[in-house]
């Protein structure tokens, strides 16, 4: 059975005093002008269901004025389960709760995974490695709590390896420990990485395929560590990058130590997108990058739906005014009936009778 979420509501937070929202199973568009708190919205949503928001923001810049305390509250159903998602935050921290009881971020994710699409969105494609790395690592983050566990302590790996190359006392011989450590940990990220990839290429290229009226796109994996083995055998892909990890550090050590940076590993790696059998970030137009990262998104959405076996929450915030007649009818097409939206807009005139007679629409500020 499917999970919902059915009602959000939110005190003193950004720029609501408070504000409670219905939503709808199917599609729900929440249209109004800009600076009507639409996206704000949108981030309540993505915090309560992935522990996360696409602003990267403070605490303090959730709380209306800035000051005081705020709070957003979100209630889920389905699978014959009642769970209530909620974030405070009050002297610049911020928690979350499930139940009332208080939780890490990590206890509001997995129930309804989120998919989330905006405008920054659009240029996934030409931007730099770590835009692709991280659209990839979070959704995995939401899916696995496995995934997520190997993506934080390889980070903290990284991180702690960057600060002892930086100081001026540290030496090759001190390098070692640190080697192990973040080869296990790399190699094990690299095989989750690899696996969810497999997963979104097939369908990122029949997305693709549907709305680019059969053009060919791809999506691969590009390793500081070299060609990759052609292997379904995870532990044997895992013993691969560990071991040819630990040669690429004691290979560059001397330039590490020189730089101050670790350069190799799953940090360091690009996600690449093609275009009939071209680099997609090089050769392809404008509009074909922005059908990459439809497809991308739909992509999200069935992965999540095979993963967990229900359909995640799609936010779209203010794409439709971003893509043309063509791609906004192809996207909306490809979502389906039966995924749980919510859709920010500014103009109602992007959308079909046909989907605002069954969408519930919600009118923030003056009509559009």
């Amino acid at each position: 059975m499917a999970m919902f979420a059915r009602d959000l509501s939110v005190a003193r937070y950004r720029s609501f005093d408070s504000y409670r929202l219905a939503l709808s199973d199917g599609v729900t568009v929440l249209a109004g002008p800009n600076a009507a708190g639409k996206t704000n919205l949108i981030e309540a949503l993505q915090l309560l269901t992935s522990g996360a928001s696409f602003r990267h923001s403070s605490a303090v810049e959730l709380v209306h004025d800035g000051t005081g305390l705020c709070k957003a509250e979100l209630r889920l159903e389905g699978d014959g389960r009642v769970l209530d998602m909620g974030l405070c935050v009050e002297d610049g921290k911020r928690s979350f709760s499930r139940n009332g009881k208080r939780c890490a971020a990590s206890g509001v994710r997995g129930v309804l995974p989120s998919v989330l699409f905006c405008p920054d969105h659009l240029d996934m494609v030409k931007r730099g490695a770590s835009v692709r790395r991280a659209a990839l690592d979070d959704f995995g983050v939401q899916l696995s709590a496995r995934y997520a566990d190997l993506a934080s302590a390889y980070g903290r790996c990284v991180t702690q390896r960057n600060a002892l190359l930086k100081e001026k006392w540290c030496c090759r011989e001190m390098l070692g420990a640190w080697n192990e450590s973040i080869a296990r940990a790399g190699s094990a990220l690299l095989v989750h990485r690899l696996a969810l990839l497999d997963r979104l290429d097939a369908h990122v290229r029949n997305a693709y395929g549907l709305v680019a009226s059969g053009e060919e796109a791809d999506v691969a994996y590009a390793s500081t560590l070299g060609e990759l083995p052609q292997t379904d055998d995870r532990e044997e892909l895992r013993g691969w990058a560990y071991e040819h990890m630990l040669a690429a550090l004691d290979e560059r050590a001397d330039e590490e130590i020189r730089r101050g940076v670790t350069l190799v590993g799953p940090h360091r790696d690009e996600i690449e997108f093609s275009v009939a059998g071209r680099s997609a970030r090089s050769f392809a137009s404008q509009g074909q990058q922005r059908t990459l990262v439809l497809a991308w998104k739909v992509a999200e959405v069935a992965v999540a739906r095979d993963i967990l076996g229900t359909a995640p929450l799609l936010l779209l915030d203010d794409v439709m005014s971003e893509l043309d007649g063509d791609r906004r009818a192809a996207f909306l097409q490809l979502i389906g009936d039966d995924i749980q939206t919510v859709i920010t807009t500014t103009n109602l005139g992007y959308f079909t009778d046909e989907l605002l007679d069954r969408a519930k629409v919600v009118s923030m500020g003056e009509a559009c």
